[in-house]
């Protein structure tokens, strides 16, 4: 027999480059990592040292045990000369059991099953409206389209009054234009101060209220605490909203299954999943190891740092059948998009809500979507999707005659 030789490494440190997530192709060099250097180690640099996971099964071992990796150091990648996250063991994200389970418990009920069906009118009539704003425009970038859904209901389980959206959406526009926190933005960061004060004087049925009535181990919440608990769940918003653009680019680029999906409507549940595989949003998230542990044979010290590649997670072909190709009706689909144990997107019943209503009025309002543009891309390693996507909207004869019964 004659041994398999690896083909040529391709360069491995690019992996964490912004500007490969925006013009290159990631997934060739994640592939080539899955195959022949599973856990792979990166030297420090501009970033600190850190291995990279790529395989399905690796990561999601990892997500399940938070005892041996831990999110209180930071989730991901920080230039080295900024050391760890301040937020650390602040917020949902950043925290560990049990302190994740008390923070997260004061925000479940908002993002639950029963609580997101009392939204799905609300989320309907908002897509309703930002796709009608699109079609009297006929021409709009979809990434706007997307980002007012996403923001305003967010914006409405937080407790911001409406009138009051548009300003949100246009700071965290500029923060995620700007590649830096929202917790970066004076204004925003203002407006949750007052927001919070305000509550804290007269509680109301919403999402902050409980923040500032809630405690952890018998303690309320700092007021820093809480701000960045809003702003994690603003900027959280980004994932999401990328799903939905990037999932409009797909269904462009693959026309035939925007069509199966027009005709037979019971697909959309599994559309949306293939939507949440396919684009992956999340690129990275990162843990930090607790103790010594081995990994494929890779033998991660206590402190090390440890990056889960999640779209490599999702292409993986021990996982997925034939994973490069985008199926509306793929089945199994166990996809790692959301996470997986404790850190389990608290918000995915909610932006699956958002998917399927902001896909059932284009598909109930429109004769056709088309490319009206070119496709920019986002230049980051922790998100990823079309930072532009012009797209043209054609109504339906019924929709240019009028609004009929809905």
């Amino acid at each position: 027999m004659t041994a398999t030789v690896a083909p040529p490494a391709p360069s491995l440190d690019r992996v964490a480059d912004p500007e490969l997530h925006a013009d290159g192709d990631a997934h060739t060099l994640w592939r080539w990592m899955r195959e022949y250097s599973p856990v792979h180690r990166h030297e420090a640099g501009e970033l600190p040292a850190f291995w990279s996971l790529t395989k399905y099964e690796d990561i999601r071992a990892v997500y399940r045990d938070p005892a041996t990796f831990s999110s209180a150091r930071g989730v991901l990648l920080r230039p080295a000369r900024l050391g760890d996250d301040p937020g650390g063991g602040l917020t949902l994200a950043l925290s560990d059991p049990p302190r994740h389970k008390e923070l997260r418990s004061l925000m479940a009920d908002w993002f639950s099953t029963r609580a997101v069906r009392g939204l799905e009118e609300t989320v309907r009539a908002t897509a309703r409206k930002v796709v009608a704003e699109g079609l009297e425009q006929g021409t709009v970038d979809f990434v706007d389209l997307a980002g007012r859904l996403s923001l305003s209901v967010i914006s409405g389980v937080i407790g911001i009054p409406e009138e009051d959206h548009a300003a949100i959406h246009r700071w965290t526009d500029e923060a995620f234009a700007a590649h830096t926190s929202l917790a970066a933005h004076p204004r925003l960061m203002e407006y949750f101060m007052e927001l919070v004060y305000a509550r804290m004087a007269e509680p109301t049925d919403d999402l902050v209220s409980s923040l500032v009535n809630g405690t952890v181990h018998g303690e309320l919440l700092t007021e820093h605490e809480i701000l960045l608990n809003c702003e994690n769940l603003i900027g959280a918003t980004e994932n999401g909203r990328l799903a939905l653009i990037g999932g409009m680019l797909a269904f462009l680029q693959h026309p035939d299954q925007w069509q199966r999906l027009r005709q037979d409507r019971a697909l959309l549940p599994g559309a949306v999943e293939e939507i949440v595989r396919w684009t992956s949003s999340a690129t990275h998230s990162m843990r930090t190891a607790t103790r010594p542990v081995t990994v494929r044979g890779r033998r991660v010290d206590a402190g090390d740092r440890v990056v889960l590649w999640l779209p490599s997670a999702n292409r993986d072909e021990d996982v997925f059948d034939d994973p490069y190709r985008f199926d509306i009706a793929r089945r199994p689909n166990r996809h790692i998009a959301l996470a997986s144990g404790e850190h389990f997107c608290i918000g995915s019943t909610l932006a699956r809500a958002e998917m399927r209503a902001l896909f059932t009025e284009l598909l109930d309002v429109t004769d056709a979507i088309e490319q009206a543009g070119p496709v920019t891309r986002v230049r980051s390693n922790a998100v990823n999707g079309p930072a532009a996507l012009p797209v043209r909207l054609t109504p339906t004869s019924r929709t240019t005659a009028g609004p009929g019964p809905r």
